[in-house]
């Protein structure tokens, strides 16, 4: 605690970019503000279930930070910016579980590269958050830990599968927050409970030390309250990284003026499942654009339709295959049966919960011989045929716009009891990204009310691979941060 004042610090609306100011102005220390962050999650993870650990010694490393300081010392990039970590990337000798009872136990031996460069950017780790097993869910109630709570609504879900992350950013329970965004899971948590939240173009971050969902769509995102604060955290973990063979070098060039850019607005989106009241929202986001200085151009996009059968079949197909090293001989949960297999078998029974058992039978199914031409070939040519379409609209305009989901956060329990299909839909506007790898921005956009609860809603702003510059830079001035 610095000067006794940890009481004082209203974290609630501090941003990255205000924290930095503060800090070196002396208006509060690294200490204080990260004792103000672990005092609301003593106070609001019991009921929230946003931390499955806390990390005893962030205290300790927001003191070095105060101490280089005090000592006139060039402070890093996220000097003292406390930051939450999903269950799903190695952080070196800490427990990470991926939300399965499969890893418990399993203590990391070495950091994710974006864990690294967070590290090394000066940020401080409060912990592991919670997360749908092995990101497969959109609610966060796959958890083998209980599901995670919106803190709007605590009887309703965050989003998933990153919905511990979001949560403990919306709930001031840290500042900043890192997820995994395989085909909505930073973006969706994101607009359910109110914040920002970025998928990258494929690549620009890199995935080594990310436990795989599926290989080929799997994005490094980051949660913040602002545009501002995710574009400064993308900034840190962004660019090439030998140990990644698929990142690649991304730029940031910062776009100063984004008037008499073209917004695309989508008239053919797929809307069955869709609440009226987000494309009355959408209809009201696209009038704001409008209003700010940009053209509207309305656009198709044919192969929309396609993506969530697309998407569900080529992530069971790389969810099975990643799946097959958790055997419960090399790490983590390990049962005894009569034999080899039946070790095995007995392991993965128990281990895995009932949503990875299903998308691994799916994806070995989708690709056995017989099926595999029928379904995965076929997958994977309209996946093609999608990063086409995608590439011919933007070509046409610098963004498009569409809802991050197709509704508010819902009630626990009430989609997860029901048809796995109805659980899927949530990723009806937001699985088409991962399927091209284009950047993609959930900014909030507006609430709806329901039992007398204002619950947020969320707008997508996509842009060519490459281009988060262009996203940021209309993210920015929709939310009025420039």
């Amino acid at each position: 605690m610095v000067n006794g004042k940890a009481q004082m610090v209203n974290v609630k609306d501090l941003t990255i970019k205000k924290f930095q100011k503060g800090l070196r102005a002396g208006e509060f220390g690294a200490q204080e503000v990260t004792e103000a962050y672990i005092a609301n999650i003593k106070a609001k993870n019991t009921e929230l279930n946003a931390y499955l650990s806390v990390f005893e010694d962030a205290v300790d490393e927001a003191k070095k930070i105060d101490y280089k300081l005090k000592r006139g010392d060039e402070l890093p990039p996220l000097a003292g910016v406390p930051m939450a970590i999903k269950d799903a990337f190695m952080v070196k000798g800490r427990e990470v579980r991926a939300g399965s009872k499969i890893l418990q136990g399993h203590i990391a031996t070495y950091d994710a590269t974006a864990v690294r460069k967070l590290k090394e950017a000066g940020a401080i780790l409060l912990g592991m958050t919670n997360m749908d097993e092995f990101a497969m869910g959109s609610s966060s109630e796959t958890s083998a830990y209980g599901p995670v709570r919106n803190p709007i609504d605590p009887t309703r879900v965050p989003g998933g599968s990153s919905g511990g992350s979001a949560a403990a950013v919306a709930a001031d329970m840290a500042m900043g927050a890192i997820g995994s965004d395989t085909g909505s899971s930073v973006r969706q948590p994101a607009a359910l409970c109110g914040i920002v939240g970025l998928k990258p173009t494929y690549g620009a971050v890199s995935r080594y030390g990310l436990i795989a969902m599926a290989s080929s769509l799997d994005h490094v995102g980051q949660f913040g309250k602002s545009v501002g604060d995710v574009e400064t955290l993308f900034d840190v973990m962004r660019g090439k990284d030998s140990l990644d063979s698929t990142s690649i070098e991304s730029g940031n060039n910062k776009v100063e003026n984004t008037n008499g850019m073209t917004i695309g607005v989508p008239t053919d989106l797929p809307l069955d499942g869709v609440n009226p009241k987000v494309m009355s929202n959408l209809k009201d986001s696209v009038e704001k654009l409008k209003s700010l200085g940009y053209k509207i151009k309305e656009v198709t996009l044919p192969s929309a339709k396609y993506a969530l059968p697309c998407y569900y079949i080529i992530v069971p197909a790389e969810v099975s295959a990643n799946m097959a090293r958790f055997d419960g001989v090399r790490f983590g949960l390990h049962e005894e049966g009569k034999d080899l297999l039946g070790d095995y078998l007995k392991t993965r029974g128990v281990g895995f919960g009932k949503e990875v058992r299903r998308r691994i039978m799916t994806g070995a199914y989708v690709l056995s011989a017989g099926y595999y031409d029928a379904y995965y070939n076929t997958a994977t040519r309209v996946r093609e045929y999608m990063r086409q379409d995608f590439k011919r609209v933007l070509s046409e305009v610098d963004a498009f716009v569409v809802p991050t989901a197709p509704g508010p956060a819902f009630k626990i329990g009430t989609k997860s009891t029901r048809s796995p299909i109805e659980m899927y839909l949530e990723d009806i506007f937001t699985a088409p990204e991962n399927l091209t790898g284009d950047p993609t921005i959930s900014v909030p956009s507006g609430f709806v009310e329901e039992e007398g609860k204002q619950l947020p809603l969320g707008l997508q702003i996509v842009s060519s691979a490459g281009k988060e510059n262009v996203i940021f830079s209309i993210g920015k001035k929709f939310l009025g941060e420039e």
